[in-house]
């Protein structure tokens, strides 16, 4: 059931789970993030880079949407940490839902900007994420904007969800993307998590909950926050599979598929663990046509 975000988070936020943003960047990911999610009938966003956009072309959007569309489980495509020419391809391919990413900006530009996407999107039924505050970045990530982070302020996330009308607001209070080095402890600061959920209505989305104890991150969906993405949580325990695999047969074993057969099952161990942390599981019956 291929759905815009707004669409899919409402009943989120009605019922109190959060929907994973699994980062797909590949076929092989697809696939078994879909297979995982109708297992566990469990809605989901498939996410995409701008990188990983350019990396697979716009054919593969379509394919996204082929599988988001003759499944029971709900669904939308998302445009994840996109520039505004990226938005404007990922509109022209299908995407239901995009992210723009002027955190990195001043107040004043970062309104501006995420205002010009809303007032383009929202015509179009496109929902729009906007980001308040930064997310840092460790080695190895695609968001390489930095290491620090600089936390939403509550008083700026009310008036920054006003003035430019973004259907979900992305926030930082302490997460980072990618793996965290060894010996580096995230602190979440659930109390500004509380505060932030206060002051705005919209639906809150936590990036970088890769790495973060379980305990934090149900905590996070248990206080409010509807969306969390996930991205290099699904694609360590695939690559480390595929090592193996290499590893253990010579030169002459070298048909893709049989090659990430074993890698995408140990994947997907992993993404069902998310989807239940996330208190996810199950949720399909939520979205029925009188509910939406």
């Amino acid at each position: 059931m291929l759905m815009n975000m707004k669409e899919l988070l409402a009943v989120a936020k009605e019922h109190n789970f959060a929907i994973p943003a699994f980062n797909i960047g590949t076929g092989e990911i697809l696939k078994g993030v879909m297979e995982s999610c109708e297992k566990l009938q469990a809605p989901v966003i498939l996410a995409i880079h701008p990188l990983e956009l350019d990396f697979q072309g716009d054919s593969f959007v379509q394919s996204c949407r082929y599988l988001a569309s003759t499944s029971k489980v709900p669904c939308c495509i998302h445009l994840d940490h996109a520039g505004e020419s990226d938005i404007y391809r990922a509109v022209r391919d299908g995407f239901t839902s995009v992210m723009i990413d002027a955190s990195h900006m001043p107040f004043d530009e970062n309104v501006a900007i995420t205002k010009k996407i809303v007032d383009f999107c929202h015509p179009l039924g496109v929902t729009v994420e906007g980001e308040l505050g930064t997310i840092g970045s460790t080695e190895g990530d695609v968001e390489t904007v930095g290491t620090d982070i600089i936390y939403t302020k509550p008083e700026d996330a009310k008036k920054f969800v006003e003035l430019t009308g973004v259907d979900a607001l992305a926030i930082a209070i302490g997460t980072a993307h990618g793996i965290y080095p060894k010996g580096f402890k995230p602190q979440l600061k659930l109390d500004l998590l509380d505060a932030i959920k206060a002051q705005v209505d919209v639906p809150l989305v936590l990036h970088g909950g890769s790495s973060n104890p379980d305990d934090e991150i149900a905590e996070c969906a248990r206080r409010g926050v509807n969306k969390i993405n996930i991205s290099s949580d699904i694609k360590k325990p695939l690559f480390q599979s595929l090592r193996k695999v290499l590893n253990e047969h010579d030169e002459n074993f070298r048909e893709p598929f049989l090659v990430l057969v074993e890698p995408v099952q140990e994947m997907k161990k992993v993404v069902e663990q998310k989807i239940k942390l996330f208190n996810d599981d199950d949720k399909m019956k939520y979205y029925t046509l009188s509910a939406l």
